[in-house]
């Protein structure tokens, strides 16, 4: 019985430490381009989780594969994520989790109200928003609510004006 039980624990440690290994990025797997951009890394390379040697691999594939433009405008974001409080970045990356986790259907109806809003002349964007702010918390989720009601019944439709 102790033997079963111990080949047991080392198969399932054996494994655990395989499906590791398997997910784990080599330095030398990356390509030139990917090298290059994450250089700065080459050091701790082998330190880093599996999960953060994935992350940089895509992320700098997603780079090498970007044009000029692209790139500015991601740096330019970059940036501006960088000057922010760091509760600033907790409560936008809440709110990022918390649209991954809607259906497809509900992204693009958030997307959609979006691009609506964006293109409000500046002073209406302002306004609303200051009605949004000075509502109680009570009459924001019933806003909030109304909307998502209006979204199921006619998802892209416009309602300029309502907050």
């Amino acid at each position: 019985m102790a033997g079963r039980w111990l080949k047991y624990v080392v198969s399932v440690l054996f494994v655990s430490l395989l499906s590791n290994e398997v997910f784990a990025v080599a330095w030398d797997d990356l390509d030139d381009a990917q090298r290059q951009v994450l250089s700065r890394y080459q050091s701790q390379w082998s330190s880093l989780s599996n999960e953060q040697q994935q992350r940089l691999a895509s992320g700098a594939q997603r780079w090498s594969t970007m044009d000029a433009e692209s790139r500015a405008a991601m740096q330019k974001r970059f940036s501006r994520w960088q000057s922010l409080s760091p509760e600033r970045q907790a409560e936008l990356s809440q709110r990022f989790e918390q649209f991954k986790s809607l259906s497809p259907e509900q992204q693009q109806r958030l997307r959609m109200r979006m691009q609506n809003f964006r293109k409000l002349p500046p002073e209406q964007q302002r306004h609303l928003r200051e009605r949004f702010r000075a509502m109680s918390p009570q009459q924001r989720a019933q806003a909030l609510d109304r909307m998502k009601d209006r979204s199921a019944t006619a998802p892209y439709q416009d309602h300029r004006g309502d907050p």
